[in-house]
């Protein structure tokens, strides 16, 4: 087969070495980790993508995207099939799958997770992902850092007390690919000053890896032309419509 992989840059290395290893022609289009603070656009963007693989001899377009606030909600397929994984956000991805997230997330709701190409690809909204607490701890950094930068956003928040009341837990995940060890010691560094519980923990490939070697069973949905995504509000999290 021939896919078109659009996949947010935080998924970058990973993503790489497992279209490496596929048995199929990858090519891969990633967007900036940034265009997750305005999903309308993220949407937009993505679905000039995909309108932009058909009639170009894909097989499918392949998504390295979960739900990811909503973004990928109202994507219609063209000519071909749309595979998307059937998770939230970056972080089911890196975890490898929806059941080990939800271990996480019922155990350590308040967790801030880090990665090594998250960090990496950092372009000024924060290091660190925050999930499963609501958004306002959240909303309220973001704010900080768009009116007075990052150092000054996390001065803010400590002071107030806010990372407390929010999170508990620094969370890095390695993946195995790539040299870590600074967003490590960033993490450690956050926790300790932060007074969170810190935690390592080894990521799993095995939803990008299926993903890019056609292995679609199960953990995806799989738009055919002339349907929708759309939000399920149950555990499949996406299910399709069709497109109006």
């Amino acid at each position: 087969m021939r896919l078109k992989c659009l996949a947010c840059d935080v998924l970058a290395r990973p993503l790489y070495l497992c279209a490496a290893h596929s048995p199929h022609v990858v090519d891969i289009q990633l967007f900036e980790r940034g265009l997750h603070n305005t999903p309308l656009l993220l949407r937009t963007k993505l679905q000039e993508h995909i309108d932009g693989a058909a009639g170009q001899g894909y097989d499918a377009v392949i998504m390295a995207y979960g739900l990811c606030g909503q973004a990928t909600a109202g994507l219609c397929a063209r000519d071909v099939p749309v595979v998307v994984p059937r998770a939230h956000d970056c972080i089911t991805l890196f975890l490898g799958g929806r059941p080990r997230y939800n271990v996480q997330f019922a155990s350590q709701p308040g967790t801030y997770w880090y990665n090594l190409d998250y960090v990496e690809r950092d372009n000024g909204a924060g290091t660190g992902l925050g999930a499963g607490i609501g958004t306002d701890g959240e909303k309220t950094y973001q704010e900080y850092v768009e009116k007075y930068g990052v150092e000054n956003a996390d001065y803010l928040m400590e002071v107030m007390g806010a990372w407390q009341a929010h999170y508990k837990r620094a969370a890095y995940i390695d993946m195995g690919v790539g040299d870590g060890s600074k967003v490590e010691a960033l993490a450690r560094g956050d926790a300790e000053r932060r007074g969170w519980l810190f935690e390592k923990m080894a990521g799993d490939l095995v939803l990008i890896r299926r993903l890019v070697d056609g292995d679609w069973a199960d953990d995806y949905l799989i738009m055919q032309p002339g349907e929708r995504i759309k939000m399920t509000y149950d555990e499949a999290i996406i299910g399709c419509a069709l497109h109006a």
